[in-house]
């Protein structure tokens, strides 16, 4: 059994390493194809795009087939484009291939998510999900650094090879740890879709989509804001991805930790409150060399802490198809990663300088706590309604 969640971890490391490498080797690609760095954000995109699509139409397709035999296929078509990235010989043909590679994305973690809770004790499914979601944040601490010096030493196609081969590890872990396992879902697939119906649904998606959203309005100018603001050497940006990749492996955990003792609604509340705060304070302490460090990690902690409880959150939403709710939660998780970057970037464009982004972050972070409250307020009038419903038939 817990081989089989590390197979599932190994799988989310691959998936970390392919979305997160594109960034620190982006200079490397644009050079390579002969066009510019925002021409080349668009990869970045079309990973995105690729995630959004390829979760609910993967999912769908992925529910006719044992649990097993789907997150094999599924591992198998990200080690094949991926590694087919390397030989990318253009602008056109790499974004294809970028978008062909996101396509698993959210069905593996969607359907994985549900195997790992049924493959844990009882009361402790929200460690099974936090051990597959380890390998994603083990990919920030160690892979992305790695894959970023390959590609920036040897040639970029290196990092994508990695990837490949991150992807076989994981298509073997699968093929010979992972028990056989029912269907995701009796349910067809059509009748699942009833689940759009539900409105707290659609306020974890929304939720998911601006809370987590703060995240990337961080992350995505954390290089700037530590060589610009805070005037240290371009080599130590290596330095504070590796504190943050430490951060979001025990963030990880901790949300994990809170999610067993207190309820996966009230952990993400708790968790969009501290990064609201923690996203604010780095605005005024960016400017600092030491404490810039500091937040890094912390702000890695904290924002990694949501990964877990969130995707609970969903899955609990979804009963009765909880496969497909759980991988409409990465859809919404990669809409936040879009929406983070564009609305942070605003700001900088006009001139207010890249602390700017932490504002727009802790904003994001705010709307989710207030998304967050009108889900208890939801969820505490549909008890109310049904306890009436009840005493009155009575």
């Amino acid at each position: 059994m817990n081989k089989a969640l590390l197979s599932l971890a190994i799988g989310g490391f691959g998936i970390g390493l392919t979305e997160f490498v594109i960034m620190g080797i982006l200079p490397d690609v644009a050079n390579a194809f002969n066009i510019s760095i925002p021409e080349a954000g668009h990869f970045i995109s079309a990973y995105a795009l690729g995630v959004v699509v390829g979760a609910p139409i993967l999912t769908g397709f992925g529910s006719k087939w044992p649990a097993n035999n789907a997150l094999l296929v599924l591992m198998l078509w990200f080690t094949v484009f991926n590694a087919l990235s390397a030989f990318a010989t253009g602008y056109n043909s790499f974004m294809i291939l970028r978008f062909l590679s996101g396509l698993p994305h959210g069905a593996f973690f969607g359907i994985g998510a549900v195997v790992a809770g049924k493959l844990s004790k009882k009361g402790k499914e929200a460690q099974g999900i936090a051990i597959m979601f380890s390998g994603l944040t083990f990919a920030n601490l160690l892979g992305v650094p790695l894959g970023t010096y390959l590609g920036k030493n040897m040639d970029w196609s290196i990092s994508f090879l990695l990837v490949g081969a991150v992807g076989v590890a994981a298509v073997l872990g699968v093929k010979f740890w992972m028990p056989l396992l029912e269907k995701p879902s009796e349910t067809k697939f059509i009748s699942e879709l009833k689940i759009f119906k539900r409105l707290e649904l659609w306020l974890i998606i929304l939720l998911t989509t601006i809370g987590t959203g703060g995240f990337f309005a961080w992350y995505s100018y954390i290089s700037p804001l530590i060589t610009e603001v805070a005037g240290h050497a371009e080599n130590v940006v290596a330095y504070a991805m590796v504190l943050a990749g430490l951060g979001m492996v025990i963030g990880n955990f901790l949300g994990a930790k809170l999610t067993e003792k207190f309820s996966p609604l009230h952990t993400v509340t708790l968790v969009l409150v501290c990064m609201a705060i923690c996203l604010s304070l780095n605005a005024y302490l960016a400017s600092d060399k030491s404490m810039v460090l500091v937040m890094t990690f912390i702000i890695g902690i904290v924002t990694f802490s949501i990964s877990t409880p969130i995707q609970m959150l969903i899955i609990k939403a979804s009963k009765g198809s909880e496969t497909l709710g759980s991988s409409l939660n990465q859809s919404a998780f990669n809409i936040g990663n879009a929406s983070g970057a564009y609305f942070a970037g605003l700001p900088i464009a006009m001139g207010y300088g890249y602390t700017s982004a932490d504002w727009v972050g802790a904003a994001m972070a705010g709307t989710g706590v207030l998304i967050a409250i009108g889900i208890m307020v939801l969820k505490k009038r549909t008890v109310q309604s049904t306890t009436y419903t009840i005493n009155e038939s009575l």
